[in-house]
């Protein structure tokens, strides 16, 4: 997600360090940040942040982590958690082929991967945030039953998803081609999945362990 450069947001994001990191003081002491040992879930690439801080609120007994690269769209994260003061969210801006310098082997719990971008061109495949390549990632950082869990309105991007996992290795469950008939109660809509949803797009859903 794009916006528009904002020159102080630099500045904004280190007036809020309590809850967000944009350097590497965090490296390797994401439990000690929280300081208790709770679940933690991290979302990887949180755009706006209704999912994130919607999730954190729900369930105050997990830890969870935003994770989003532009500093402009985490402003906008930190703002819905300072105003609601939700006290079990913590917000890194980096890049997701970072993760295993800033999380322990192990220490994570749950994985959300919201409506990435889908990246079309075959050449840029390894960008794709479920290209083998960060699925390696995912599973240092995870618990031994850690979980995946997928959501897309791009049914290149899950029919890719599904193949990269599979040949992997990974096990598949609640795979979902249309998320929002039947849609469960727990299922909390991001901003762009709202959105799109409304225009008619199905939503495609899954979940993935390592073993």
């Amino acid at each position: 997600m794009r916006m528009r450069n904002k020159p102080w947001a630099e500045e904004y994001l280190l007036d809020h360090d309590a809850i967000v990191s944009i350097g590497d003081e965090r490296k390797q002491q994401i439990t000690d940040w929280f300081g208790n040992n709770q679940p933690i879930h991290i979302e990887v690439g949180s755009g706006m942040g209704r999912f994130i801080t919607e999730m954190a609120k729900h369930n105050p007994h997990i830890n969870y982590i935003g994770i989003e690269r532009d500093k402009n769209v985490m402003i906008r994260i930190v703002e819905k958690a300072v105003e609601q003061n939700i006290e079990n969210l913590r917000l890194l801006t980096l890049d997701a082929e970072k993760l295993p310098e800033y999380f322990q082997d192990g220490e994570v719990s749950r994985i959300y991967l919201n409506f990435s971008d889908p990246w079309p061109k075959t050449r840029h495949a390894k960008r794709r945030l479920t290209h083998e390549n960060f699925l390696k990632l995912y599973k240092q950082v995870l618990a031994e039953d850690g979980e995946i869990h997928f959501k897309t309105d791009n049914q290149h991007l899950f029919e890719f998803s599904l193949e990269s996992m599979s040949q992997f290795g990974m096990k598949l469950k609640n795979i979902n081609l249309d998320l929002h008939t039947n849609e469960p109660e727990d299922n909390i809509k991001t901003e762009y999945e709202e959105k799109f949803s409304n225009r008619g797009f199905r939503i495609n859903r899954l979940e993935a362990t390592f073993k």
